[in-house]
């Protein structure tokens, strides 16, 4: 049976007033558990605010464990370029890059990771990602939350604010019915922007014509052998390129009728378990994150194409003879929704020059990594080699709405921008920072506008953000 359609006519249905259980009163509310709402519920409580984390699964983690993207990209700057492997992907390759340039909480959460064995260490061999175990990340996630004192709230969908321009709180949508919870300020680390939209402040979804980056289900497969797929590999050099491939085989299934691939070649990581791959080759277009129709129909059509996939690799690939389909992500992952416009817009221009700012709160040295939205490819654009780019305060405090911030993906900038800091390393950055900056407009009784830039600055550092040498 297909998926519900949309009605071809909107007929709306008046609903009868209601009424909401006050859950909590606090100094910083945090919508969304995903690694943006983990570095603000970190920040701000290490700034000295009661925080309270509240995410509508029952687990933490955002795109990393609903979605299973799992694997930390690079927040390292480059000295030269290669195809990354090794370790993270499959087979050892010559790939350089140079210092970290994001620390703080990052840092923290990787070096927990490590330790509980559900993480490999960012180095050469690694090409300086970090592949993890989702269910680790969900545990330390919560972990370092709890020894925090972050109070926290799953289960629990936001659906609405107390307040327009200026919200004190947010309704949630529970099994024990409607809560409410209010804050001296919020932060919205929804991904979508869902809680600043919602409040009224303006926004922007896709490149000029409205199309938006194809979202991906991934999956992880196990029992793969490496030292089969190595070996192929090494016999047909020019069919695989680091982490991405298959080019021959791709097309012989394809002739056969037995593959209808919707991207251009396959894409593998590996995970901590040495028998284990991630496969990243779903691609659904035509879909906004924000629909629920385009949605349903993203997970109708992915999930179709998963189990095409799989049967590929284990009818055509070598090391996937045995393997089997472990688990399928939660939901799609979406890479592009709403982006909050906010004090400064950041550009391409701003990505690929490497542009510093004086209220710089985070940085990111990712390339623009650009989805086709219509169908196949992928466009890379790097930064020159050994830069990064600052990401200013001013694009975490959207226009038009006071006691808000926001963090991770949809924070103010162009669609070719958020390519570049969509990633999750960046995203726990610019959380943190969203996080400190709400903590210190809490203590002051004040708008997050109103803070001093240098203030935010002065607390990061003291977290062990990397603000590029920055003295405050």
């Amino acid at each position: 049976m297909p998926p519900l359609t949309r009605p071809l006519l909107e007929k709306q249905i008046e609903l009868l007033p209601r009424k909401a259980t006050l859950a909590a009163e606090t100094d910083v509310l945090v919508v969304g558990g995903g690694p943006a709402g983990f570095g603000a519920a970190l920040g701000a409580a290490n700034a000295g605010a009661e925080a309270i984390l509240v995410e509508r699964y029952g687990f933490f983690g955002g795109n990393a464990t609903a979605a299973l993207v799992t694997i930390l990209m690079s927040y390292h700057s480059e000295n030269h370029r290669a195809e990354s492997t090794g370790e993270n992907t499959l087979l050892p390759t010559d790939h350089g890059r140079g210092e970290p340039i994001a620390a703080g909480v990052l840092s923290h959460f990787v070096q927990r990771l490590v330790k509980a064995g559900g993480a490999i260490a960012p180095s050469l061999r690694t090409g300086y990602t970090v592949p993890f175990d989702p269910e680790v990340f969900k545990y330390v996630m919560m972990e370092m939350l709890d020894e925090a004192g972050v109070k926290f709230l799953l289960h629990s969908m936001a659906s609405g604010v107390l307040g327009e321009s200026a919200p004190e709180g947010v309704i949630f949508e529970t099994k024990s019915g409607p809560l409410v919870i209010k804050a001296r300020c919020i932060v919205d680390c929804t991904g979508d922007g869902d809680i600043a939209a919602q409040a009224g402040a303006p926004f922007r979804l896709g490149r000029a014509d409205g199309r938006v980056q194809p979202v991906t289900l991934m999956f992880r497969m196990g029992e793969f052998e490496k030292a089969a797929f190595a070996a192929y590999v090494k016999e047909h050099p020019d069919q695989w390129r680091g982490v991405h491939g298959l080019w021959d085989l791709i097309c012989r299934a394809t002739e056969a009728g037995e593959l209808d691939l919707p991207r251009e070649d396959l894409l593998f990581f590996a995970t901590p378990h040495p028998r284990e791959i991630s496969v990243n080759s779903s691609r659904v277009v035509k879909v906004r994150g924000t629909d629920v129709w385009d949605l349903t129909d993203a997970e109708f059509h992915s999930r179709r194409q998963v189990r095409q996939i799989e049967t590929f690799l284990r009818r055509y690939v070598p090391g996937f003879e045995n393997s089997y389909l472990i688990q399928s992500g939660v939901q799609v992952g979406v890479r592009e929704t709403r982006r909050i416009a906010g004090g400064y817009e950041l550009t391409a221009e701003d990505v690929l020059e490497a542009r510093k700012f004086d209220d710089v709160i985070a940085r990111c040295a990712y390339p623009m990594d650009i989805h086709n939205p219509t169908g196949k490819g992928t466009v890379l654009q790097h930064l020159p080699r050994g830069e990064a780019f600052d990401i200013p305060l001013r694009c975490l405090i959207p226009q038009d709405v006071e006691h808000l911030l926001v963090a991770g993906r949809c924070i103010s900038g162009t669609h070719e921008a958020m390519a570049s800091y969509r990633i999750m390393p960046t995203a726990i950055g610019t959380g943190q920072a969203a996080g400190v900056c709400a903590a210190l407009a809490a203590r002051h009784k004040i708008s997050p506008r109103r803070i001093e830039a240098k203030d935010v600055q002065r607390e990061l550092l003291r977290q062990g953000a990397n603000l590029r040498g920055i003295r405050v």
